[in-house]
């Protein structure tokens, strides 16, 4: 049987597309194999948000060829056929195929067709590249967790593409307009992840809030289909952008027992010229409104909140301010990037850029912030029995799992098993997990 291994680099996005090419190959009768094992096929899905992503993209490919991908030479055979595809693929395809080893080289449409543009993965001694110009990407390629992933949580991709032109953004070019697919088959791809045994569903795209709008249907439209599909325990929103996270989506979040409590929030900076020239679609105090508003609704809800530091222009006052901005927010933790220069942005030719080593510093200073507000927001929990999913995770004798708030919880191993529903009492904070014991029976 040729084995195949499949990696990610990147959101969850990539990884609901890089199970949907795992099933491509699984349906062809391939076996897949963990990363880093021997194969006959090796694909990496990438990402290009910022240049360590893309640095470690090549770093990646380079290893699989060096040894972590090798086929098995005591057979005779020789290195592994290389697909590379994903964001980076699509924006600069003679960067990757120029690295030695590299066959085939796909955008980010080509991937959900993958098998059209490769036939017998013989290496030919130079790559092929297949890539639609991004001012014509409209199709949309259906993806999601199947079981070429083994989660308990399955990524459903409901969206693509985006229409925002932040200045620091190369998504749009990467991946086109937004478009969405129909209601009706995202509910019978949730429904069949159900009947693979899957709990949660976690909905993702490039602007999920931007779900449907040039069809005439709405995010909100589609979650009180996708709650009514039954057995099906949880439906979590990856990421919504604060312009369009309204209150009747809130108030449908509270009322549903299916919804987690559970909203991811791009805030990017706290300073309101920075945000003018990220072109940003809100001000702070909008921002501020909208946490406050989810707060006063859930109470417990977990919020996250990403931001970028260093962006050009941003000087002490203007990150203090976001400093401030953050430590007054009701917010649950951050996820913070250090900004890179994209190629193609508007952002990577302005002036006033921001030394390395204060990217770094300011990064660094954010982290230490969000570290203390998911353990405040973890402490305000102690002593409740709440619901968690769990894994098959298991570390230092503890089975991992969440909370529909976003809580990671672990219990004793011996205690619970994989893909189960149990309740926990919340105990002790431990770094960025939760310590807690079974309360009572699996739901």
């Amino acid at each position: 049987m040729t084995r195949v291994s499949l990696h990610t680099i990147g959101c969850k996005l990539n990884f609901a597309e890089t199970s949907a090419m795992g099933k491509q190959f699984l349906e062809r009768g391939f076996q897949v194999v963990p990363w880093g094992e021997p194969a006959d096929v090796v694909v990496l899905n990438t990402c290009t948000v910022t240049e360590r992503a893309d640095r470690e993209c090549r770093q990646l490919i380079r290893r699989a060829l060096r040894g972590g991908g090798r086929r098995d030479e005591a057979a005779g055979q020789g290195e592994p056929y290389v697909i590379v595809t994903g964001c980076y693929a699509q924006l600069r395809p003679e960067e990757i195929a120029s690295i030695r080893g590299v066959d085939l080289v796909l955008g980010t449409t080509e991937k959900s067709d993958l098998f059209s543009y490769v036939a017998g993965f013989r290496k030919e001694g130079g790559p092929k590249i297949h890539i639609t110009d991004p001012g014509t990407l409209d199709r949309f390629g259906p993806a999601f967790t199947t079981e070429a992933g083994g989660r308990t949580r399955a990524f459903l991709k409901i969206q693509d593409g985006c229409d925002y032109t932040c200045s620091f953004c190369t998504i749009p070019l990467a991946r086109g307009a937004s478009r969405s697919q129909a209601v009706d088959l995202c509910v019978a791809q949730a429904a069949d992840l159900v009947e693979r045994g899957y709990r949660e569903i976690v909905l993702t795209g490039v602007n999920v809030g931007d779900y449907g709008r040039k069809s005439g249907e709405n995010l909100l439209d589609l979650l009180k289909e996708l709650v009514r599909v039954e057995g099906l325990a949880r439906i979590r929103i990856s990421s919504i952008e604060p312009n369009l996270l309204i209150r009747p989506l809130i108030e449908f979040v509270a009322a549903e027992p299916v919804m987690c409590k559970h909203f991811h929030i791009p805030l990017q900076s706290g300073s309101d010229a920075i945000l003018r020239a990220m072109r940003r679609r809100y001000q702070t105090h909008a921002y501020r409104d909208l946490l406050h508003l989810v707060r006063s609704i859930l109470p417990e809800a977990g919020i996250g909140v990403d931001v970028i530091v260093g962006f050009p222009g941003e000087t002490d006052r203007d990150f203090a301010g976001t400093h401030a901005f953050l430590q007054e927010l009701p917010l649950s933790y951050l996820h913070v990037f250090t900004y890179s220069e994209r190629p193609q942005t508007p952002a990577s030719s302005m002036g006033s850029p921001v030394p390395p080593q204060t990217r770094h510093r300011r990064n660094a200073i954010l982290r230490s912030l969000s570290r203390e507000k998911r353990r405040a927001f973890i402490t305000s929990m102690l002593g409740r029995a709440v619901p968690v999913l769990m894994e098959g995770e298991c570390e230092n004798g503890l089975r991992l799992g969440f909370t529909d708030n976003y809580i990671r919880v672990g219990v004793p191993a011996d205690s619970a098993e994989q893909n189960t529903l149990l309740p926990v009492r919340l105990e002790e904070v431990a770094g960025e997990v939760c310590l807690g014991s079974v309360a009572g029976e699996a739901q």
